[in-house]
């Protein structure tokens, strides 16, 4: 049995360049981090030479032709694989509408799967990019790159995407003593709300094309990530709480649906009890927020939330790894 793993992601600034309706005019960049948070994959050759899927649901297929989970299906075409395999996942988070990368983690930890399983070597550059191959073009999903290279390569990175495709994910030099400064003071609430980011995403690219605005926007999220990574590396995290308001107040008005009054209510109950900055994370209407506040404000957050649900975490810094074979 061979067993995979690839984190989840915390995006701090930057999200909504890594459309393609941006990036192909101008450079985008995102800012993020992989978390101690992961999407498992163990698979395992059949006796026979069926297929069997288990995910949030059971499917039993003759052919991969069969398979109505499209990563799945789209990931055994492209590796070769067309009989007798056993695929299970696990994630540690909802699998749907947590804005936590999820399905790009499931890709990733299950490229890696096939790659150990067909004895093909593989790297974590090449892990990213065939996810997003996968996603976007095998798939036709309406979404960016951000999520295939923050899971497949681990770490706190500053990820550009140039307009000629290609991506580059550079490490940030962060000192240990800050490194533990900004894990401490980062709180993740689940909503309780899940979305199809897939309708918010296309939508966005829509108006990226089409509304100046909207690119102003974007173009202003570039120059924020690029000052917060800047202050991270010179151990300056004073003005990170601020920063990350700055982020969302621009996110929330890139497309219908980012936000609606709950999310606002969870905002602003978080800013009136003692966080820095806050921000919701995904593409928006739901899922997982991030708040920035000392531990004595976090309880008071948790507090005057109840219905949200916290969720613990580190950062990772191994990417994607196959931990059994």
């Amino acid at each position: 049995m061979i067993v995979t793993r690839a984190p989840l992601r915390v995006s701090f600034m930057g999200g909504g360049t890594d459309l393609p309706a941006f990036y192909r005019q101008e450079e985008g960049c995102v800012l993020s981090t992989s978390i101690q948070r992961y999407v498992y994959i163990c698979l395992n050759k059949k006796f026979d030479d069926s297929i069997r899927v288990s995910y949030s649901q059971n499917e039993f297929c003759n052919s991969v032709d069969e398979i109505k989970h499209d990563l799945v299906r789209e990931s055994l075409r492209f590796m070769g694989v067309e009989k007798g395999v056993e695929i299970t996942s696990v994630s540690d988070i909802p699998s749907n509408g947590s804005g936590m990368g999820s399905s790009s983690a499931f890709t990733v930890a299950l490229l890696t799967a096939l790659a150990e399983y067909t004895k093909r070597g593989w790297t974590k550059e090449w892990l990213a990019s065939t996810a997003c191959d996968i996603e976007i073009n095998c798939c036709g999903k309406p979404i960016g790159k951000q999520d295939q290279y923050a899971s497949a390569i681990g770490g706190m990175n500053f990820i550009r995407f140039k307009p000629n495709e290609s991506v580059e994910s550079s490490p940030l030099w962060i000192r240990g003593a800050v490194r533990r400064e900004l894990g401490r003071k980062l709180l993740l609430l689940h909503t309780g709300q899940s979305r199809k980011a897939e309708a918010i995403l296309a939508a966005q690219s829509a108006h990226t094309g089409n509304d100046p605005e909207t690119r102003r926007r974007l173009r202003e999220m570039v120059i924020l990530a690029q000052v917060m990574r800047d202050q991270i590396e010179a151990g300056n995290l004073s003005d990170f709480g601020r920063l990350l308001n700055a982020g969302w107040q621009l996110k929330q008005n890139l497309a219908g649906g980012i936000r609606d009054t709950f999310i606002d209510h969870c905002w602003t109950m978080g800013m009136q009890n003692g966080a820095e900055g806050c921000k919701l994370l995904g593409a928006g209407g739901g899922g997982f927020m991030l708040f920035y506040a000392e531990p004595d404000a976090q309880e008071r957050i948790k507090q005057a939330l109840p219905d949200l649900r916290p969720l613990p975490f580190d950062f990772d810094w191994d990417g994607a790894s196959c931990k059994m074979r």
